[in-house]
């Protein structure tokens, strides 16, 4: 009675474990026809399926450093974008690092820009006019005026009519009358009013100029690095497509070869089938015993 009894707990165990199994994999089963979503294999969040990024179609060295911070991630698995803009970010960052030593801000500015997908190009010119103050236009438009061919013309024709007048009038009524002193007086006060002048809008000028190359080394160098990105994606999903098609080679071959053993054997079986139907059929022992005896 002892043994019966015990073969009946052993057995009502085994029947619960494997209900309980059994419910465990229905639970998890109508679990994923519910959600039907992929999953972030580091957050365990649910993504949506434009969220979410397989892993094996990273490129390889970006792969390589996701699975060092995180290394039970497989390449069935999913990631969602941001996580992997994050991660994109800091590989980029420590890269730079590596070949330029240190990170400078417009290096930090450009991995930024990679990390949310901004735009780098920016109109300078914009930006830094609505930044002048009146005394900065004032200076600008006056170098601009004495830097033009109009105020040469006008500064020549001034001189020929000042020359003229005090020429024709002569002695006590002229103006200014020879070696015009009060003309020499003008031209260095212009001079040196204009000289700084042209000065301030220079500096200006330059710090324009310093500004667009500063964003024309920021949007080389995000293009440099997304062309490398670019190239190193080619070539995997080059490397990737070559491997699939050989297996799909691979697959054809035996096929042709099952195929092929197939035919050969339905062909031998009509072979076979063949012969049989042209052989004559062989006389009964008993029919050649009976003719036996009708002859005697």
């Amino acid at each position: 009675m002892t043994d019966a009894t015990a073969a009946k707990d052993e057995t009502i165990r085994d029947e619960l474990a494997g209900g309980q199994l059994a419910a465990l994999g229905e639970t998890l089963a109508i679990a994923k026809e519910k959600a039907g979503k992929p999953v972030d294999a580091i957050t365990g969040l649910a993504l949506k399926k434009k969220d979410a990024v397989r892993f094996d179609d990273l490129r390889p060295t970006l792969a390589e450093y996701i699975r060092v911070h995180n290394p039970n991630i497989g390449g069935d698995d999913y990631i969602s974008r941001k996580l992997l803009d994050d991660y994109r970010g800091r590989y980029i960052s420590e890269l730079l690092v590596d070949e330029r030593g240190e990170l400078s801000t417009l290096e930090g500015e450009v991995v930024e820009s990679l990390r949310t997908h901004d735009t780098l190009a920016e109109n300078i010119e914009e930006d830094y006019d609505e930044q002048r103050t009146i005394s900065d236009r004032l200076s600008d438009v006056v170098a601009s005026f004495g830097g033009s061919w109009t105020f040469i013309v006008l500064f020549c024709v001034f001189l020929t009519v000042w020359l003229a007048l005090n020429m024709i009038v002569g002695g006590k009524k002229a103006i200014d009358p020879y070696p015009f002193i009060l003309l020499n007086l003008i031209l260095s006060t212009i001079a040196a009013l204009q000289a700084p002048i042209i000065m301030m809008s220079q500096r200006r000028t330059e710090a324009k100029d310093r500004l667009r190359a500063h964003n024309d080394y920021k949007v080389n160098l995000k293009a440099e690095l997304e062309i490398r990105h670019l190239h190193e994606k080619v070539d995997h999903l080059l490397n990737r497509q070559w491997e699939r098609l050989t297996e799909i080679q691979q697959i054809q071959i035996e096929m042709m070869l099952e195929q092929g053993k197939t035919a050969g054997r339905v062909i031998k079986a009509r072979k076979v089938a063949k012969r049989k139907v042209r052989k004559p059929p062989k006389p009964a022992a008993n029919e050649e015993t009976a003719v036996g005896d009708v002859g005697l």
